[in-house]
């Protein structure tokens, strides 16, 4: 099969790879119908060490099953499913507390003997716990949305949902990329009545006021942290949807959270230390929350609005390629020529 590997810093490639085979009872095969490039994926494009063994890429997809290991049960061949970014048991201790990127017997794609999703097909771990069979087929229209449940949308749902965010919450989401519109869409559905976008690029504020977004703040900085304080006159907001992962945007959502308030990270953390001491977060009563969203949990709750049509998430994929063209997919988000790219395969 034809599989997307990363050999150092700017250098994608799409070569032969083995075709994936079962290798555990809990394992199926899938073709991969769709799939994409990631914001996180830019991190290693910026940073990978040059390797002369490639590093399999790519943990968003939809396919169909084709084949299935003996103790797999409640999906059959031809099923088009979804995966989540992270796969698991759906059964252990975590998983049960909704927390299925800590689950004890699951892990993530692209790591170990575990392929990388920008491919033709992959092998899925744990396949009865992490594959949500859904109720269209492959030509369907709602695809581009359908997969975002593998990952931006459920994460810009986590972000919201761990900041509490309800129909009083005043919410800031810092990142115009697709996590941070997802999050826009995530405070909305959630009914929050103000939400500030941080960003600058103007197709993608257009997008994000479609989504919900009252207020657009382009500045960056003090200035940014200053114009947010002006539009809540002065107090921050209740909830900073933190979507970069850069300190410089933590720095700001520590400068423009209300008293009182949370601030929630789902981007990526690209540093290991962040002020949280008496002046930033412990003074003011300053809840820090986030983390690897556990889309799973998510994707039941997420679904119906999906195949109803009542929010269309899909609208940020705005540039699809083929496989072999993935690296051009790459460039293009990393030069901000297209916000996100679909992969069909």
């Amino acid at each position: 099969m034809r599989a997307t590997f990363m050999y150092g810093a700017g250098d994608v490639r799409v070569e032969n790879a083995p075709d994936p085979a079962i290798q555990q009872p809990t394992d199926a095969i899938v073709r991969i119908v769709r799939s994409c490039v990631c914001g996180s994926d830019l991190h290693p494009y910026h940073s990978l060490p040059a390797s002369e063994q490639g590093t399999p890429m790519g943990h968003e997809f939809l396919g169909v099953v084709e084949e299935l290991g003996s103790q797999v049960s409640g999906l059959k061949r031809g099923d088009l499913v979804v995966s989540p970014f992270a796969y698991s048991d759906n059964t252990c201790d975590f998983c049960r507390e909704g927390l299925h990127t800590s689950c004890l017997n699951g892990g993530f794609w692209a790591r170990g003997d575990v392929g990388g999703a920008q491919a033709e097909a992959i092998r899925v771990p744990q396949a009865q716990g992490t594959l949500v069979r859904l109720p269209v087929g492959e030509d369907s229209a709602l695809l581009p949305s359908l997969l975002t449940l593998a990952d931006v949308y459920g994460t810009g749902h986590h972000a919201a949902r761990q900041a509490r965010v309800n129909a009083r919450t005043t919410v800031a989401v810092i990142g115009d990329g697709a996590v941070g519109l997802m999050a826009v869409l995530s405070a909305r559905r959630l009914g929050a009545e103000r939400i500030i976008l941080m960003g600058r690029h103007d197709e993608r504020t257009k997008l994000g006021i479609d989504f919900g977004a009252t207020d657009v703040v382009p500045e960056r900085g003090a200035e940014g942290i200053d114009k947010v304080r002006e539009l809540t006159r002065g107090q921050g907001v209740h909830a900073v949807l933190e979507a970069v992962g850069y300190l410089d945007a933590y720095e700001t959502a520590a400068g423009i959270v209300r008293p009182g308030g949370v601030i929630s990270r789902v981007g990526v953390p690209q540093y290991e230390d962040a002020p949280v001491g008496f002046g930033s977060l412990f003074g003011p009563n300053i809840t820090l929350t986030g983390g690897p969203a556990p889309v799973r949990a998510y994707i039941d709750e997420l679904l119906p609005g999906v195949l109803d049509g009542t929010v269309e998430p899909g609208r940020v994929f705005d540039r699809a390629v083929g496989l072999e063209r993935v690296p051009d997919g790459y460039r293009a988000m990393d030069d901000r020529t297209a916000l996100k790219v679909l992969i069909q395969p």
